[in-house]
């Protein structure tokens, strides 16, 4: 039998990634097995662990892709809010609350990530992506050294509290009342 060509074997891999974002965000991942993933993306158990070794493989792939799209949110946002660093802080956290509250993010990045990932890796990868915009907008707007690693860290826990806080209500009314709290949270930050 012929080896898939490598556009096929990335269209595959692209597949499994999408449908498994489905679920893990609609059912969570202790609700789905590898075989429900191949099985809803057309493909055999054997392509799901061939382009992701394992469940939490493909898990981690899924959220490396969530905050990766988080932070281009971000930095969207950022670069629309112009030059001026407080604007872009104020901007980026907004996008920052919207994005992760968006589709699958919030249940696979905020609710099952930390505890499938452990906290070491989700931190790793908040880092890497949202939280690396977030210091380095927090350094332009003046925090030293210092106080850069504590203040990006609280900024960060309330954007995913508040995150969580509109998704249990789900309505909107409670995203105007976090932004609105955000808003007055990053007034403090950068008067």
């Amino acid at each position: 039998m012929p080896r898939a060509s490598a556009a096929a074997a990335a269209r595959t891999a692209q597949q499994v990634l999408d449908v498994a974002s489905g679920l893990f965000a609609s059912r969570g991942f202790s609700e789905v097995s590898l075989d429900d993933v191949a099985r809803a993306a057309g493909v055999t158990r054997g392509a799901v662990y061939h382009h992701y070794g394992n469940k939490p493989g493909l898990f981690r792939a899924v959220a490396a892709r969530l905050q990766a799209r988080v932070a281009d949110a971000v930095v969207e946002a950022a670069e629309r809010a112009g030059a001026d660093p407080r604007a872009q802080l104020s901007a980026g956290s907004h996008a920052f609350l919207d994005a992760v509250t968006s589709g699958p993010a919030v249940r696979v990045l905020l609710v099952d990530a930390p505890a499938v990932l452990g906290w070491q890796e989700w931190r790793r990868l908040d880092a890497e992506n949202s939280g690396m915009h977030l210091q380095d907008v927090l350094r332009e707007i003046g925090v030293g050294d210092d106080l850069l690693g504590a203040m990006s860290a609280q900024l960060s826990g309330a954007m995913n509290e508040a995150a969580l806080w509109i998704a249990e209500r789900d309505d909107a009314e409670a995203r105007r009342s976090a932004h609105s709290a955000l808003e007055r949270l990053l007034a403090a930050v950068a008067p």
